[in-house]
């Protein structure tokens, strides 16, 4: 007899904000028995990736164990020269290979704050590489503005009964060009977002309502509405979350972000180097 997988399901069907900005999720999970679970995804964490935990956790309580990961996963150099696609072993590489993106930085850190028996979801959101904050030489820049739509990981971790917003996603060295870092965190405060989020297009009625307001064309309504965030507790469904809206890319899509990935990785090479500036 095959026994049934056990597969666990994430609701985070309420955001709210309270009277100092911090939005509140209110959160469980399922299993398939449909009874209430808040032990969400255990790790099966490599001996590597065991071994980098313990080393940066050895002595230190649960928030500090918490800020330590942070910022040991935020200082790696933020990387897409190497591809890491497979969720599983992408942590292990991140740790061998020194440098990575948003994807492997946060299933990593994923992993080592379950290990803290913290209740953690992948948080994907819609973004342009085309950032008018963003120190861009002029080729670069006309290379992000063709760019679709792109998508990006970072983590909501539990702290009582919030879900705060955990992205260790750029390396401090990279404000020189612009980027969003998240300095100095205090283990349980809300982070921004490395990127901006994209919003979603206000969907018009095509006909005249009890407003009195003029009809629209279907042209003007015909926006293709930005998810918004998703959040997934199984890395799994995250991966293919992004799969899925990664390969709608057409092939003139994928040549132009392998253009734009070769020029902004050299580019970021050029931004470490530079001085800062006090």
């Amino acid at each position: 007899m095959v026994r049934k997988k056990e597969v666990f399901f994430c609701f985070l069907p309420e955001l709210n904000s309270n009277n100092h900005g911090i939005h509140e999720w209110s959160s469980y999970c399922v299993d398939c028995s449909g009874q209430a679970n808040f032990q969400v995804g255990k790790t099966g964490m490599t001996s590597l990736v065991e071994d980098t935990f313990a080393e940066w956790t050895k002595d230190l309580d649960t928030r500090q164990s918490m800020v330590s990961i942070f910022t040991h996963i935020r200082d790696i150099p933020y990387s897409l020269s190497i591809p890491m696609p497979n969720p599983k072993t992408s942590p292990e590489q991140l740790i061998v290979v020194g440098k990575g993106s948003c994807g492997p930085k946060h299933y990593l850190l994923a992993e080592m704050f379950r290990k803290l028996n913290l209740n953690v979801v992948y948080a994907t959101i819609a973004f342009s590489w085309n950032d008018p904050d963003l120190h861009y030489s002029p080729d670069l820049r006309k290379l992000a503005a063709r760019l679709p739509i792109a998508h990006h990981l970072a983590c909501r971790v539990q702290i009582g009964c919030r879900w705060i917003l955990v992205d260790a996603t750029w390396d401090p060295p990279l404000a020189k060009g612009g980027f969003r870092i998240n300095y100095h965190w205090d283990g349980y405060s809300e982070m921004k977002w490395a990127v901006k989020p994209l919003k979603s297009p206000v969907r018009l009625a095509f006909c005249q309502g009890l407003e009195n307001v003029r009809c629209r064309s279907e042209d003007e309504t015909a926006h293709r509405p930005v998810d918004g965030e998703k959040n997934h507790c199984d890395v799994g469904d995250q991966a293919g979350y992004y799969h899925g809206k990664v390969t709608v890319s057409t092939p003139d899509e994928v040549m132009q972000k392998a253009q734009f990935y070769r020029k902004f990785e050299e580019w970021l090479v050029d931004v470490r180097q530079q001085k800062s500036v006090l």
